[in-house]
């Protein structure tokens, strides 16, 4: 998840094929004119094959003040490391995330209890993306191993997700992806983006975005969630921030971000980022508090907005 973080996925293969070309012979006449016998003979230029396209890769290593996903609170008061890598051919990519605290959270009654690092999320994601004049195409498959946010806390049931995107390339870069969880919470999570990045010189650049989302569960259960079992699908939350038994229907969280890409050498990019994630609705904000780490029996007490940073060093290729 980039800790949810959603399986049966069909994804379609496209092969490409290429251009053969055959060299054709020259043929001259036996019985050629007086006045022809000083014409250039015909040639005929052979095209090249066109170059194969090559794999291409991005490994990068994010270090952030603290880990948010949609809008939840997934660690508290320590540094976060997530490692990722990228595998690219043709219109099709391999990733692999995760999640490392560096100092899990404890949320219960030993305040004073610490842990060691621990990895608490592991993704893939299997993505198939094409562009077509104006329009970036996609589809995909994520698998979100879950483990549990320290060795005290409940082990979370992993999530598996499709999900399918479409993005203009113009003004603002729109971006809708809608995401279907088709395991155990099970839901639809649908985010709009928009992003615009300014070029100062060929080193550095600023980069804004900013994006909404909408949340639709189709499972809750209360019972499951305020037990701690680590799942309980999306239920609606009170306004003292409570389960219920009903399902979360409304808009969910917002994001905007600002990052500043700096590019000292071929392949290696730096780039320091802050964002600010925060409840779009009401119900969400009472979700947010209600999902939320902060250490206090009362969850209305909680934070449900959240500022977070730090610096990505990424090398592609």
């Amino acid at each position: 998840m980039s800790g949810k973080i959603y399986l049966t996925g069909v994804i379609s293969f496209i092969l490409y094929s290429c251009l053969a070309f055959t060299p054709a012979s020259l043929l001259y006449a036996e019985d050629a004119k007086p006045e022809q016998k000083d014409a250039k003979p015909v040639t005929m230029e052979i095209a090249k094959p066109a170059e194969e396209e090559k794999p291409t890769g991005d490994f990068s290593v994010s270090v952030l003040s603290q880990y948010i996903w949609r809008g939840y609170e997934l660690s508290r008061n320590s540094v976060v490391i997530q490692p990722s890598a990228i595998i690219g051919y043709k219109c099709f990519s391999a990733n692999i995330w995760g999640n490392l605290d560096t100092r899990p959270y404890y949320a219960g009654s030993i305040p004073d209890k610490s842990y060691s690092s621990a990895l608490t999320e592991t993704d893939i994601t299997l993505a198939y993306n094409k562009t077509i004049g104006l329009f970036n195409l996609g589809a995909g498959y994520i698998y979100y191993s879950l483990g549990a946010l320290n060795q005290d806390a409940p082990k979370r049931a992993d999530a598996q997700e499709i999900f399918l995107t479409i993005g203009l390339n113009t003004i603002l870069s729109p971006t809708f992806t809608a995401y279907k969880e088709i395991s155990h919470y099970r839901n639809w999570y649908f985010l709009l983006g928009v992003s615009h990045t300014v070029e100062f010189n060929k080193i550095v650049s600023l980069k804004l975005a900013a994006s909404g989302s909408y949340l639709l569960s189709e499972y809750a259960d209360a019972t499951l969630f305020n037990a701690g079992a680590g799942y309980g699908g999306y239920p609606k939350f009170d306004e003292n921030s409570q389960a219920t038994d009903d399902k979360f229907n409304n808009f969910h969280d917002g994001i905007v971000s600002v990052s500043l890409p700096i590019k000292p050498i071929n392949y290696l990019t730096i780039t320091p980022t802050i964002s600010y994630a925060f409840p779009l609705s009401q119900d969400a904000k009472y979700e947010m508090k209600g999902q939320g780490m902060k250490g206090t029996a009362t969850n209305s007490e909680r934070d449900s907005s959240f500022f977070y940073g730090g610096v990505i060093f990424s090398f592609s290729f």
